[in-house]
């Protein structure tokens, strides 16, 4: 198949749309650092951070969240500023004048648009998440003080199809479980449980050790009781599923790590799940948000309205910001379980291309 040559119009279009992105996302970034190195440079000094660990651990791996978190809105102000310029300079006009549809018009517009939404999504599903790792260790170490904290008590989890595991309590910094028992089922029948005074995690054998236990195995009708002091065993589970902060631990995660962290949750039943499938399917349905706001910046600002620039500017504002804020909202109907995960994700942008119908009907022809 062969592909489409690029007209002159569309290099033009395309390096002012991709210039623009690029140019607003260095400045943006470059204004972000520069307030928080305004809020954080005590913290910086308190804890004699080193320039070289602010640069490369904490405000390099912050970039890639600062592309993401602005890309939205940047794509629509670069797609507002150069299309009304072409529109007052009668660019527009002119070619539309000449034979060519607007359909036509919007082909670079949406050649740049998919570059732009296939590098966030790379960023979001797969650079991210280890930036975020290294960023959230040095906040850590400069910003949060003491271990995280894990309060839940009678702790319930399945951990294994078939195998189930009970803590009154959790310590994070000792890591240590209290008032341990690991029951085990085949076909739906008991045919093993084991109780102990408390579980602790080797972390030389990556194994954890149960202490003063007794184990009752059942055979039909009947039962044999084992007792000991000490146990080395390897559980489905580590230290770390109870030392998460579960407001950011999501962010840490891959795009295939996240999938497999979904299904450890379905198979042990947590109420969290949700947070982790509103997350998946927002970086699925995020690259879309680049075409959505793509597509309302060119039909907004391809014509001539009194107010100049400015008047394109602030309307596409208010519908860029109303989008974000959307996705935030709905967002939370689902983690509050009134909406499915995956509608939560997907009625932004639904809602916003019934908008775009509407706004490209009003577009020049």
């Amino acid at each position: 198949m062969k592909l489409p040559q690029l007209s002159i119009i569309d290099r033009y279009i395309i390096s002012k749309f991709l210039g623009t992105f690029l140019y607003a996302i260095i400045i943006i970034i470059a204004i972000s650092c520069i307030f928080d190195l305004s809020e954080h440079i005590d913290d910086f000094f308190e804890h004699k951070s080193t320039f070289k660990d602010v640069i490369l651990h904490y405000y390099l791996n912050f970039i890639p969240y600062f592309v993401i978190l602005f890309s939205p809105l940047i794509v629509f102000i670069s797609v507002i500023y150069f299309t009304s310029r072409m529109a007052y300079n009668t660019e527009i006009i002119a070619l539309l004048s000449n034979g060519m549809s607007f359909n036509r018009f919007l082909r670079p517009y949406m050649l740049a648009a998919f570059v732009i939404a296939l590098v966030t999504f790379t960023i979001n599903s797969f650079i991210l998440p280890y930036a975020n790792t290294i960023r959230n260790e040095f906040m850590d170490r400069t910003f949060r003080t003491g271990p995280t904290n894990f309060n839940e008590r009678n702790i319930h989890k399945q951990i294994m199809p078939g195998e189930y595991i009970y803590m009154e309590s959790y310590s994070v910094a000792s890591s240590i479980g209290y008032k341990f028992s690991i029951e085990k089922f085949n076909e739906g029948q008991l045919v093993s449980k084991l109780i102990s005074d408390f579980i602790r995690w080797d972390s030389i054998k990556s194994k954890w050790t149960i202490r003063n236990y007794y184990i009752r195995n059942y055979d039909g009708m009947k039962e044999t009781i084992k007792e000991g002091t000490v146990l080395d065993t390897a559980l489905n589970m580590r230290p770390g599923d109870f030392a998460v902060r579960e407001d950011s631990y999501f962010e840490t995660m891959t795009m295939k790590k996240l999938n497999n962290y979904i299904v450890d949750l379905k198979m042990q039943g947590s109420e969290s799940i949700t947070v982790y499938q509103v997350e998946k399917h927002k970086r699925l349905a995020f690259p879309f948000s680049t075409f959505i706001l793509t597509l309302i910046g060119v039909t907004l600002s391809s014509r001539k309205v009194k107010g100049g620039i400015g008047m394109h500017i602030g309307a596409g504002l208010g519908l860029s910001f109303s989008y974000i804020f959307f996705m935030q909202f709905s967002s939370q109907f689902a983690i509050n379980g009134s909406l499915p995960p995956m509608l939560a994700a997907w009625t932004p942008n639904l809602i916003f291309g019934l908008i775009i119908v509407v706004l490209y009907r009003l577009a020049p022809k």
